[in-house]
């Protein structure tokens, strides 16, 4: 079985909270699932879980370079310099990340608001990217926009290999067979 769900803001991506913070287990009932892959507290969007021991290795282990989409909405008018360096590879203090596949877009349709709201800046706009990795480093995207001068605001992973968020509302889930 493989459950998407689309992880809020300020949800952890785990099922037990000895501090009485939000969890899966708030949003997704299914019993014996487990996630395949985390996503950060601050960030959103897709987690995969399953059932399936070998297909939870498949997607989380390294060497498999299964990609993982982000919408990343970045402080400051993100420049193509920034991208290209992105694009190459950014060098981390765990060592050199893989090539990322970026582009700009504007702000993506249907976006659900964030509660609550990133911090706004009166004089510093913003500006989004669409950013692919094939490795999960900690905090990694985070990581690699900050290094190239344009910190991360918001955080919503779109697609995990060819599972999408598709339609799938803040909470909700979809359960498939596999």
């Amino acid at each position: 079985m493989v459950v998407l769900l689309n992880k809020p803001y300020d949800v952890l991506c785990q099922f037990t909270d000895e501090q009485g913070r939000a969890t899966l287990a708030d949003y997704v009932k299914q019993k014996g699932v487990y996630a395949a892959g985390r996503l950060d507290r601050d960030s959103e969007g897709l987690v995969v879980l399953t059932d399936d021991g070998k297909l939870q290795h498949r997607i989380t282990d390294p060497r498999n370079k299964m990609w993982k989409t982000y919408w990343v909405q970045v402080e400051g008018d993100i420049k193509d310099k920034a991208i290209n360096q992105l694009r190459k590879g950014i060098e981390l203090k765990d060592g050199m990340t893989r090539p990322a596949k970026v582009k700009k877009i504007t702000e993506p349709e249907n976006l659900w608001p964030r509660n609550p709201p990133i911090r706004e800046r009166k004089h510093i706009p913003t500006s989004w990217i669409e950013l692919s990795i094939s490795e999960g480093r900690n905090r990694q995207v985070r990581r690699m926009t900050a290094a190239t001068g344009f910190p991360t605001l918001r955080l919503i992973r779109v697609s995990v290999g060819y599972w999408i968020l598709d339609k799938l509302k803040p909470g909700e889930s979809l359960t498939l067979k596999n």
